[in-house]
């Protein structure tokens, strides 16, 4: 059966919602350029915010995430307002002067939708999005509806890995509330949760995902990749990302500014092939890393040779990618002591973007435990990326199977 995305069914039967919220004449749109249509739709790969006007559905405005409407801004940079060049709507940014919309943009609107692609990652920023603008439709007692799509890594709960957030340490905008760092959740299940457990009165709704199970990863979608950020081109870096982006935190290159971003790592100062062979010695289920020379045109690094390790998923079901990057960390401390340091990541949304690392991985413990796992990191490891509890708290939620 082909897999139809939210935005597919609502476009083939505007109906499916606008029946039960009429009269509907005034309607917002959280979006991007990523946010197309599926492979299996009558009008594949077109942009979301084309397809829902050619259906008549009513668009008088456009809310646009971290990098902007078209995707394509620099990771954590200021993103301003501005007018969409495809349908001369306004755009309003939710990263810059504000992270949710005003309660005077609302006003102007009967119904808000919610469609921009997620990959399945606690940090990755779209999904804080959500929950900003869930609050903001629940404080405006605007209905809200997410067109659903489905998780890139998949929904199997069982690979769901944490650590869970720790929130009265580490709240930011790469982590604002309690899950685990890999959730297995689409992005209408998780506003799901939040509306139950966060905010009760949100008049919330979601357009499901047809033909879609919680085991398929990206692949078995049958739709192209569409990248949905200037450093997630591809399936395969969304694999490594709950994993290598933890680098981010550090003095270490995670691939930015290379054909590979989340996929290589490396310093001037590492030797990779050390590090390869200790980390394959580990023997992680389903992933190996090979020793890669690169030099970087832009980030940390830049126009400098790094030598540095690729990784390379070879059973995606068994992979466990915070489990491999916390790995490698602890290969790197344990190995350049003295050359490894941890370093702030400032963006518009964290300021100067001080302890970057704990606010990723979601506790303070980590950090200097790592340095305490010497060269035999994965019964540690293996301990904080459990996510207890997690299945349980989600079961009844659920919108797809099988579990």
């Amino acid at each position: 059966m082909p897999v139809h995305f939210g935005i597919d069914r609502l476009v083939e039967e505007p109906a499916l919602l606008l029946d039960r919220l009429s009269p509907v004449k005034r309607v917002g749109l959280v979006t991007n350029d990523a946010a197309t249509t599926g492979a299996a739709s009558p009008h594949p790969l077109r942009p979301g915010r084309v397809a829902l006007r050619q259906a008549g559905i009513p668009l008088t405005a456009l809310f646009a995430p971290e990098h902007g409407l078209a995707a394509a801004a620099a990771d954590g940079s200021r993103v301003a307002d501005g007018v969409d060049p495809l349908t001369g709507l306004p755009v309003y940014s939710l990263y810059g002067a504000r992270l949710r919309p005003t309660p005077e943009q609302l006003a102007e609107l009967d119904l808000l939708l919610f469609d921009i692609p997620d990959i399945g990652a606690r940090f990755y920023t779209y999904i804080w999005t959500l929950s900003h603008v869930m609050e903001a439709c629940a404080e405006a007692g605007l209905p809200l509806a997410v067109l659903d799509r489905p998780n890139p890594l998949g929904g199997a709960l069982a690979a769901a890995e944490g650590p869970m957030l720790d929130e009265a340490q580490v709240n930011s905008f790469v982590g604002r509330w309690s899950i685990p760092v890999r959730h297995s959740l689409t992005v209408g299940e998780l506003a799901r949760l939040w509306q139950r457990e966060r905010l009760p009165d949100l008049d919330l709704h979601v357009v499901s995902v047809e033909g879609w199970q919680r085991p398929w990863q990206w692949p078995q979608v049958g739709s192209p990749f569409v990248p949905t950020s200037p450093a997630m081109p591809s399936y395969e870096t969304a694999l490594l990302y709950p994993g290598t982006c933890l680098l981010e935190g550090t003095n270490l290159s995670e691939g930015r500014g290379t054909a590979f971003p989340f996929r290589q790592l490396g310093a001037p100062w590492l030797d990779g092939q050390a590090l390869a062979e200790w980390f394959n010695g580990l023997g992680l289920p389903g992933v190996v890393a090979r020793p890669v020379h690169f030099t970087p045109a832009a980030s940390k690094y830049a126009g400098e040779a790094c030598q540095g390790v690729m990784l390379h998923v070879l059973d995606a079901g068994s992979f466990r990618p915070v489990q491999a990057g916390l790995c490698l960390l602890a290969g790197v401390l344990h190995r350049h002591p003295d050359r490894f340091a941890w370093l702030p990541y400032p963006t518009a949304a964290a300021g100067p973007g001080y302890g970057h690392f704990d606010r990723l991985i979601g506790r303070l413990d980590i950090r200097p435990g790592l340095s305490g796992v010497a060269g035999d990191p994965v019964a540690a490891v293996s301990a904080w990326t459990r996510a207890d509890g997690w299945a349980e708290r989600v079961a009844d939620l659920l919108l797809y199977g099988p579990v």
